[in-house]
Parts: C-alpha cells; structure tokens; sequence
C-alpha cells in the first residue's frame, strides 16, 4: 500500500534534453558494472588489462576469478602493441581523460565482443554495439553512487536487490556548504563503501539525482573549459591532445610536464586540487615505464561544469 501524506521527501525533477545510453543497466557503480559483464560473459580463460588503470577494476576481476595479464600503452594512450586475442580471451582498454573515443571506436572494429571499454572516465562516449562498456556518472556529477553497464550479456538485474543511498550523501552535502577538505573524510568512508558493497542495482536516490542533472549543460561545459585552457597549455603539453571534435566530453585536461609531480603539489597548495591517475601504477609498472611516467608527470586539471573562463585562467596562470 502506497503511504498518502507526511514529510516530503528531497525532489529531484526530470531534466529535459539528452538522455545517455538508453539500452544501460542501471548498477551500483562503475566497478560492479565491470562485475556485471564479467559475470555475464562467463567463461573467461584471460583478461588483457593496462598497466596504465585503475586499481578498482581489480575487485570485480578478483571477484569473479578471472585471470589476468597486462599490456603497455604508447604516447598516444594506444595500445603498445598488437594484441592477438586467443580463444575466450577478452581485453579491456581504458578510455583515457574521456579523450579517446574515436580511437575506442577502432578497438571496437577490430576486437568485436572481446573488448571491454572502460568508460568510467568518459560518460559522454557513444556506446557501441558490438562490444561492452561500462560507465561511472558520479565521476561527472554529485551522485552518491552509481555505475552504467551497455553491454550484450544476458539481463539478470531483475535478480539483484536495489541499493540504498541515503547514508552516502553527507560529503555532498558538506560540499555546499563548507570548504572542500570538511568533506573529504565522508567521501572516503563512502568510496570505501561502494567497494565492500555486493553487485545490486542503481539505488532509487541515484536514479533520481542522474535524471535530474543537466546533462547538455555539464557538457557543453566542460567542452568550453578544456578548448579555454587546451589554447593557454597545448604549445607546452607533452602529450598529444586530439581533435575536440573527435571526442564527446572530456573528464580533465590531461597536461603532461616534466615537472609534474612539483606542478601538482604548487596547484594543490593554491586550492586547485588535482588527482593522480593512478597511484597502483607506481606498484604495478617499473620505474622507467612510460606509464610510470604518465602517473608522475600527467597533471589532470579539473574543468567541471562548476568552473568558468576565469577559472580556467588562474590555472593557467599558476603553471606558466
């Protein structure tokens, strides 16, 4: 019985204009999508994996007990090599900064249903048919949690209990209205959260949030943001941008520096906070790697739909 009357809850209106990836199922975040189509696909001999990723993509290969081995990238955050795949082996690739969608469009080409995107850094991408590809909004967003899975793998999410979310919302909220660094312990809590939490579907509370984002304007943002500081940086970035056009929506400017480990401690000092993709490399690759490399130096510059021109020249300021 539906209960009339009470308290209101928090509204979230549905946005109009774009809708992302109309055939995705729904789970509880980007990690557990990977799960989702590793499960589904089943019998896995191996998983080629970069050594330039996300240790997140980990758990899910561990969960489900699939084997693994690594490959290298170029300068062009290509794949190194060419790979041939043998019988039930699969490889994932990882669309880089949110600024490798054409060349995932060749992946898709040439691996078919044995590649598996990872799009956690790109949640604009077109989806492709294909193959399989998974997604992580909150990246882009303020979402407690959620994770987009696009794949060809049977559907079984009618048989996975919906997640609960409302215990995961405090750092969003402090994030209004205090400075960044109150929250950031609740944002760990629930990072750390999200990873013990078994395959469910997306919460009723994300859902909700990621209906109502603007997803044209977060767009058409960050689009504005990386074109403003790729003209203030490009004729000193070491790595190789691509065409804007070739490319939906980017997460970050990637600025490769040879001083980019001190540029990122100078930014961090002048309230710029910026990430380091991924602190597991400097574990997983040797030191004269390129990926090393690329985890030392490459400076991922936020350009979020909270930032403008201005903003976008303060960085610039402070790196050149």
């Amino acid at each position: 019985m539906r209960p009339i009357g009470g308290y209101f809850e928090w509204e979230f209106p549905s946005a109009k204009g774009q809708q992302l990836h109309k055939n995705a199922v729904y789970l509880n975040s980007g990690r557990h999508a990977l799960e989702y189509i590793l499960k589904g696909l089943g019998n896995i001999h191996c998983l080629w994996i970069p050594y330039f990723t996300c240790d997140a993509v980990m758990l899910p290969i561990q969960r489900v007990g699939v084997s693994w081995k690594f490959y290298h990238i170029n300068e062009k955050l290509e794949i190194a090599d060419n790979l041939e795949l043998g019988e039930n082996e699969f490889i994932l690739y990882t669309n880089y900064y949110g600024i490798k969608d054409e060349y995932s469009k060749l992946l898709a080409k040439q691996y078919g249903e044995k590649l598996i995107l990872d799009n956690a850094q790109a949640l604009y991408c077109r989806s492709v048919s294909s193959s399989h590809q998974f997604y992580s909004p909150r990246k882009f967003m303020g979402m407690p949690d959620g994770g987009l899975a696009v794949t060809t793998v049977p559907d079984t999410t009618g048989e996975l209990p919906i997640d609960k979310s409302f215990d995961r919302c405090k750092h969003l909220l402090k994030r209004i209205e205090l400075p960044p660094s109150e929250g950031y312990s609740d944002f760990k809590d629930v990072s750390k959260a999200i990873t013990e939490a078994p395959l469910c579907q997306m919460s009723n509370l994300s859902k909700s949030i990621f209906a109502s984002v603007d997803l044209d304007g977060i767009k058409h943002k960050r689009r504005e943001n990386f074109e403003s500081i790729h003209k203030a940086l490009n004729a000193s970035n070491r790595l190789q941008i691509p065409s804007i056009d070739s490319f939906e929506c980017p997460l970050v400017y990637p600025y490769w520096a040879d001083n980019g480990d001190s540029l990122k401690k100078k930014l961090i000092e002048q309230q710029v906070f910026v990430a380091t993709y991924w602190p597991n490399v400097f574990e997983w690759a040797k030191q004269n790697d390129l990926e090393y490399e690329l985890a030392n130096h490459v400076v991922c510059i936020p350009i979020d739909q909270r930032y403008g021109n201005e903003d976008m020249k303060r960085i610039a300021s402070i790196i050149l």
